[in-house]
């Protein structure tokens, strides 16, 4: 009996431990910070923990149970090999947005929202596809039987189309989740989501109201270190569910390599 309360105990400082490391995590990256109590949406109340300085503190407990939510969603995504798509066109996020999303070869959007990205789906491939055609021809040398005011105007129009296309090149289908930087931000992105049936996971502040995402995040959404760390956790956890998808197929094939063999000894 003795042992079991002490193994019973041990369990406990490791999740105590582990807990109390993520939330130190979380810190050091200012996850943590707010905004004025001025600019705080009502909804947001509960996921307030403090006032300093006349910004409002999230309470880290309450951030990383809903951080542990949106990664459960993810890993089951990625475990199904499902498509997110990235969304963030802040600049102090653009860049993060993208990394990470490249990271599993998924699409996003750093650029302006274009309105009909999810509800008029069908344009947006026509457009894509568009863009890839004169892509093609450009490096094909096919623009060589054009002027030269015209080769420029196929360019530039190239160059206009890249901006807001070339994250959305392996967008083949509308995606089965979003993860959205700053929900008030991309307001539009999140009610086509809506529109759509599409989850979203949201990285909001405290500006935001929690209720325009499946899976809200109450955290800084408008620091780098935040913005990173954040991205950071959510990917990995999509790459452990790819990961164990990848090691199930593996098992599963192995296993039906031994079925083979056995029917062919027969």
């Amino acid at each position: 009996m003795t042992n079991l309360n002490l193994s019973d105990n041990s369990l406990q400082q490791n999740e105590a431990v582990e807990r109390s490391g993520l939330i130190e995590e979380m810190f050091k990256a200012g996850v943590h910070f707010g905004y004025s109590r001025s600019s705080r949406n009502p909804k947001m109340k509960d996921f307030i923990f403090w006032l300093r300085n006349n910004v409002e503190l999230f309470n880290l407990e309450k951030t990383k149970e809903k951080l542990n939510e949106a990664k459960d969603f993810l890993r089951t995504l990625g475990s199904d090999k499902k498509t997110v798509l990235f969304v963030g066109t802040k600049v102090v996020a653009a860049g993060i947005v993208e990394k990470y999303a490249k990271e599993i070869d998924m699409p996003y959007v750093t650029e302006r929202w274009l309105g009909g990205t999810l509800t008029n789906f069908n344009e947006l491939k026509k457009r894509r596809d568009y863009m890839e055609e004169l892509t093609q021809k450009k490096e094909s040398g096919e623009l060589a039987k054009y002027t030269k005011k015209e080769q420029l105007k196929i360019k530039r129009k190239i160059a206009r189309l890249n901006i807001y296309f070339s994250g959305l090149l392996n967008l083949r289908k509308l995606p089965s989740a979003l993860i959205v930087l700053d929900t008030k931000e991309e307001r539009n992105a999140v009610t086509e989501a809506k529109k759509m049936g599409i989850p979203v996971i949201g990285i909001m502040n405290s500006d935001c109201n929690p209720e325009d995402a499946d899976y809200a995040i109450p955290a800084n959404d408008n620091s780098k270190s935040s913005i990173e760390f954040l991205l950071k956790e959510l990917t990995e956890a999509y790459k452990k569910g790819l990961s164990e998808a990848e090691k199930k197929a593996v098992e599963e094939g192995e296993a039906t390599e031994e079925e083979t063999e056995k029917d062919g000894g027969k």
